[in-house]
């Protein structure tokens, strides 16, 4: 076996400048080698900065979603209706009246505006075109609650709700659906059910919120819905799926929780030990466990993505106990010439380190890349950390580190004379 004649003679103290340039000179005569040697590295930092930039941006805008809708909302639902031990899902029973939100909206000082809804879903037709939608029957004050706002025509009026009458707004997916992109629907008269409505308005677009499109729905007069789709299913009152409650603002959410909490418990005659009958959510609470499950699976997938690293450091660590074998001689020759026991590890070390923190650059590059194209793609924000690019090349550096520590004793440890021998 040939070997090359070192290119320099190691002095007793080798400045830092000088084992890096050894380094680099001694990896770019094995460029390929080196380059199937990050590899591993590569492929590593480049999923863990992936993962957690994509893992970060679908957080961010879930969050923004659902903040769209107000972080001073709660949600107030019916109980769970049972059919042969099954649940049918809280909403089904009929637990809560119009009456109940009536009363919370004059009797809770921290709900600024209470909204009422009866929700089932149904079939939609206009002429030849229909679709399977959710079918809303609300009362006026679902707007402000809510904040959305017709972009064409108008909501319900408070005639449309005394009379029950047959008037729908359309979101605007369902619009889509039956009239084209774009379609003119104001004035037009649908069949829901087996009820025809005219259509008074068009809301504006709100996109998907937890999975559900706020687009796909429409939204007729709670009386209407009522007495003519769902039919009086209450002892007294007008049965309701559910209520919204907004606070004056994100400080008062707590304060109007509890205020609601204790009128429906006097209200249904509800005392411990007996479990209430309605279940209230806020938007904080949502918000917060969508970021702790969001979260939690962007650390497993990037553990996971992690284990690619130590797989790149196995590599890194193979191939420079192979380059000590066949750099024996040279380093034989290398400490006859006055190259101390630390220069030696220095110089196998760093190789080490700088083909790991090169993989490691490489890998925060294209991952910030591949997170960029997903944003653009799927349509979230583009989100990357420096504390995730910091964390990445330290990764880098701690795997190129701990893979060079053997190798490199075991090239500063040889013996020169056996060394020189080798063949």
């Amino acid at each position: 076996m040939t070997t090359k004649k070192p290119s320099r003679i190691y002095p007793t103290t080798v400045p830092l400048s000088e084992v890096l340039t050894m380094a680099v000179e001694a990896l770019w005569s094995n460029r390929l080698r080196t380059s199937l040697t990050m590899l591993g590295v590569v492929i590593g930092i480049a999923s863990v900065i992936m993962v957690t930039s994509v893992g970060q941006g679908v957080q961010k805008a879930t969050e923004q979603q659902i903040q769209s809708l107000g972080t001073n909302v709660m949600l107030v639902l019916a109980g769970v209706a049972r059919t042969g031990g099954v649940s049918q899902g809280a909403g089904s029973a009929s637990t809560l009246t119009w009456e109940d939100a009536q009363a919370i909206a004059k009797q809770v000082p921290a709900a600024q505006a209470v909204t009422a809804f009866l929700q089932r879903s149904g079939q939609v037709v206009y002429n030849e075109r229909n679709t399977s939608t959710s079918i809303l029957g609300t009362d006026l004050s679902y707007p402000d609650v809510k904040d959305v706002r017709p972009a064409e025509g108008q909501f319900l009026s408070q005639e449309d709700l005394d009379n029950a009458r047959s008037v729908v707004v359309l979101g605007s997916k369902v619009r889509d659906d039956l009239f084209g992109s774009g379609g003119q629907a104001v004035g037009a008269k649908i069949r829901i059910q087996t009820g025809r409505y005219t259509v008074i308005g068009v809301m504006d677009p709100k996109g998907s919120v937890g999975g559900q499109d706020q687009d796909d729905r429409v939204y007729i007069p709670l009386t209407n819905m009522s007495s003519r789709i769902v039919g009086n299913n209450a002892l007294t009152g007008i049965a309701i799926s559910g209520l919204w409650v907004k606070a004056s603002d994100d400080a008062q959410l707590e304060a109007a929780q509890f205020q609601v909490t204790n009128l429906l418990r006097i209200r249904h005659n509800i005392y411990p030990p007996t479990p209430d009958d309605f279940r209230i959510t806020n938007q904080i609470d949502i918000i917060n466990t969508f970021s702790n499950v969001v979260g939690l699976f962007t650390i497993l997938v990037g553990a996971i993505a992690g284990i690619s690293l130590i797989v790149g450091g196995i590599g890194i660590a193979n191939i420079m106990l192979v380059s000590v074998v066949e750099r024996t001689r040279e380093i034989g020759i290398r400490k006859a010439v006055g190259a101390t026991n630390r220069a030696v590890l220095s110089q196998f070390l760093t190789e080490a380190i700088v083909v790991s923190l090169f993989g490691g650059a490489i890998g925060v590059a294209i991952g910030v890349g591949l997170a960029f194209a997903a944003s653009t793609l799927f349509g979230f924000p583009f989100v990357v950390s420096l504390w995730s690019v910091a964390a990445g090349l330290a990764l880098a550096f701690t795997v190129g580190l701990f893979a060079g520590v053997i190798p490199a004793r075991n090239a500063a440890r040889l013996d020169p004379i056996a060394a020189l021998r080798s063949e």
